[in-house]
């Protein structure tokens, strides 16, 4: 398999977490999201993904060579052809809950970090303040997944085992520490992040362990 990465992106972060968590061995295939106007707009990427955005992983499935795109559609797939480790309770409502807390972080915080979305910001509205704009919608939704954690958690977001709840919110707290985002009062998903941590499988996959980190 080989991983379309860069190194401080939290999409990419996740799947290099499910995939080290999971002991796969993959290639990165590093894409500059910066560096002369974004490698990810470039036509040799867009042929793997026209949204222009990583991860993207090309992989081979039943003779067929494929590349997949949607860090949690990726996720989800791993999940599937390798489900040991698991990243998905075996209770139905722990699944279903797993899945609430991946999505809130995946559809209600990240946008409004998304490099597309803080460049559309700049053009559009050049006299934005941006940090209002991230304590405002990012820290809204952290203070969100924190009241669901003080209801849901154990050990780690749901209950005692790893879920694909914590692969999203360990990039999460990094991107948050990264954007001058106060965390004090979020007592519970640090915690949770520390155990997480802990693990060689979000170890490994940390951007301050990345080859292309600068």
């Amino acid at each position: 398999m080989k991983l379309h990465t860069y190194w401080r992106s939290s999409s990419a972060y996740r799947v290099r977490i499910a995939l080290s968590f999971k002991g796969l061995p993959y290639e990165s295939v590093f894409v500059h999201l910066i560096r002369e106007g974004g490698e990810q707009h470039r036509a040799a990427f867009l042929s793997k993904n026209p949204l222009g955005q990583i991860p993207v992983l090309e992989l081979e499935e039943g003779g067929t060579e494929a590349a997949l795109t949607q860090s949690l559609a990726i996720i989800e797939y791993l999940e599937e052809r390798y489900p040991s480790p698991p990243l998905l309770p075996k209770d139905l409502l722990a699944r279903a809950r797993a899945r609430e807390l991946a999505q809130l972080i995946q559809s209600g915080i990240q946008p409004f970090q998304n490099l597309t979305t803080t460049e559309f910001l700049a053009e559009a509205a050049p006299a934005l303040d941006k940090q209002r704009w991230f304590e405002r919608f990012i820290g809204r939704g952290l203070t969100t997944l924190e009241q669901r954690a003080r209801a849901l958690s154990g050990r780690f977001l749901v209950g005692e085992e790893v879920s694909i709840a914590d692969v999203l919110l360990v990039p999460q707290l990094y991107a948050a520490r990264r954007l001058n985002l106060a965390l004090e009062e979020l007592p519970i998903l640090r915690a949770i992040e520390a155990r997480c941590l802990e693990l060689p499988g979000f170890a490994a996959a940390h951007p301050d362990r990345q080859p292309d980190r600068e």
